[in-house]
């Protein structure tokens, strides 16, 4: 939904320029539509929404998590973090690219990033359902069309090939990082669910930072159909890193090496998961 209603934004932000609008303006129209969602939000949610089920049974309290059993979650993270990075440069920079390299005007460069949000946001739609035994295919192949999409747009001499590009790019980049999660979620007890793909996002959401800036200092390094090249270089790093930071993390099987249980903890690979008398099945 996310990459949806930025499409809806690309293309409104465009139409804005188009026709000369002052800039506030599509600033003040978001500003105008988040006070509208919120206030729909208070009357929506029930009253008592956020506090807990009155009837559900007290679930143990979960292990604390220290360094070591954090450890396994940076280092999915860190994959996160390559695969938010290419995705936020394409996002941030495509428009930039199409005026600035194809001397497209100001409202059809905002096509490029829509282009980009709009596969992303089909892409996530139509494979949500993937089994988790090809969790790893998918991270290699999002990898290996992600950096094609990227040079593709690097060698683009038109905006209708720098779209084309900016499609291969979204479908590769758009499958990473709900894989990696999925992969997470899979591998740990529910207690620890929450916190585990917390520290992944967080980690994550690093590269979706500083993606954008990475392209703005290779563009001053080299331009910015080198810069693209750039981008290209961080989906190779993860296509070569993912089978290894996987197998490091101990969660690199089709459904992880180690067996989650159900208090949180989870063990090798072959041991068998102890459970309390009282453990929920």
């Amino acid at each position: 939904m996310f990459s949806s209603l930025v499409v809806l934004a690309s293309l409104a932000t465009g139409l804005a320029s188009a026709a000369s609008l002052p800039l506030a303006v599509p600033f003040a129209a978001v500003a105008v539509i988040c006070l509208a969602a919120g206030a729909f939000l208070v009357k929506a949610l029930p009253a008592g929404a956020a506090e807990p089920e009155r009837d559900r049974a007290p679930a143990a309290d979960p292990a604390p998590f220290d360094r070591r059993g954090t450890v396994p979650f940076l280092l999915i993270g860190v994959l996160g973090a390559l695969a938010f990075a290419s995705e936020n440069a394409h996002q941030s920079w495509s428009a930039v690219f199409a005026h600035g390299e194809l001397r497209s005007g100001t409202g059809l460069s905002a096509v490029a990033p829509a282009v980009f949000a709009g596969t992303v946001a089909f892409t996530r739609f139509a494979l949500g359902g993937l089994k988790a035994a090809h969790a790893r295919a998918v991270l290699l192949a999002g990898a290996a069309t992600a950096a094609a999409g990227a040079v593709l747009i690097a060698v683009s001499p038109t905006l209708l090939i720098a779209g084309l590009g900016l499609a291969v790019a979204a479908a590769g980049t758009a499958v990473l990082f709900p894989t990696l999660l999925g992969i997470v979620s899979r591998n740990v007890g529910e207690s620890r669910r929450g916190r585990a793909t917390s520290a992944v996002t967080t980690v994550s959401y690093l590269g979706f930072l500083l993606g954008p800036v990475y392209v703005g200092l290779w563009a001053d390094a080299v331009g910015l159909r080198g810069a693209m090249v750039a981008v290209a270089g961080l989906a190779v790093a993860l296509f070569a890193l993912a089978p290894v930071l996987l197998r490091l993390s101990g969660l690199g099987g089709p459904a992880g090496r180690g067996a989650a249980a159900d208090d949180g903890s989870w063990t090798a690979p072959g041991a068998a998961v102890r459970r309390s008398p009282g453990a929920v099945r």
